[in-house]
């Protein structure tokens, strides 16, 4: 018995004893292996760290360059209205210079025109007139109006070039604006005579009435009014003018025709 219990102690003993040798060994064996899992775990986190680090600053690029495309699409866009702008602007100019061209080009030709106009004017030279008398308030032609009348025409009905200026007046009786209807009246009455009677192209008259202006006599009595009341024609023409110059011109070739004999 006693042996019993000897034995017995002695395998618990060593039992004890390899248990606590074996704990050991776990507990050496382990112990590297957890400090690097630790270790891995650390380093996971600090990559984890760096990771979520570099997604900020790589959002912060994109943010920047985001900004930045946006800066750029506004100024490109600026830009573009800007030279929209200066291309309307173009544009308004060349209408506008072609407006002025053509604006010149116009006054060119009524300023040619008007030289041609004046140049045939100062071929026409008073040739004849007559000043046709009128009773107060009275715009009805007389038998002795129209015989001067005649008179006039028979000197002009050979001419080619010609025209005739009927001018009508009255005196200072009355308001302007009456006087001013009233010689109008008398002048239409010497046109109406020439063209009817004499059959005067209406192309080769020209006919106003200037009422009380440009008086024979300023004097306020029934002489002076007397002399106011009137019409006057004037006939113009180039034919002499143009006799003479061919005359010139006929003289001129003779004189060469003679020099290169």
């Amino acid at each position: 018995m006693k042996a019993f219990l000897a034995t017995t102690c002695i395998v618990t003993g060593a039992l004890l004893a390899g248990g606590c040798a074996t704990k050991k060994y776990v507990r050496d064996t382990t112990a590297p292996i957890q400090a690097k899992v630790d270790q891995v775990g650390e380093q996971t986190t600090q990559n984890t760290q760096q990771i979520h680090n570099t997604q900020d600053q790589v959002k912060q690029v994109d943010e920047r360059a985001q900004s930045g495309i946006n800066g750029a699409n506004e100024k490109a866009s600026t830009a573009d209205q800007h030279a929209s702008d200066a291309m309307n602007k173009a544009n308004q100019a060349d209408q506008n210079a072609s407006q002025a061209s053509q604006k010149a080009d116009r006054n060119s030709q009524a300023i040619n025109s008007l030289r041609n106009t004046v140049a045939n004017i100062d071929d026409y030279k008073l040739q004849t007139s007559a000043t046709v008398s009128f009773k107060f308030n009275q715009y009805r032609l007389t038998p002795e109006t129209q015989q001067d009348l005649d008179k006039l025409v028979q000197d002009v009905q050979a001419d080619k070039r010609f025209f005739i200026a009927v001018e009508g007046y009255t005196d200072k009786t009355g308001s302007k604006e009456y006087n001013e209807a009233l010689s109008r009246r008398r002048a239409d009455a010497v046109v109406e005579y020439l063209v009817a009677k004499h059959n005067i192209p209406i192309y080769r008259i020209h006919m106003v009435g200037l009422g009380e202006e440009k008086p024979l006599d300023d004097a306020n009595n029934r002489e002076a009014r007397a002399k106011n009341r009137r019409v006057e024609v004037k006939v113009f023409s180039a034919d002499q003018v143009t006799a003479a110059l061919e005359g010139q011109s006929t003289g001129a070739a003779s004189r060469s025709q003679q020099d290169n004999h």
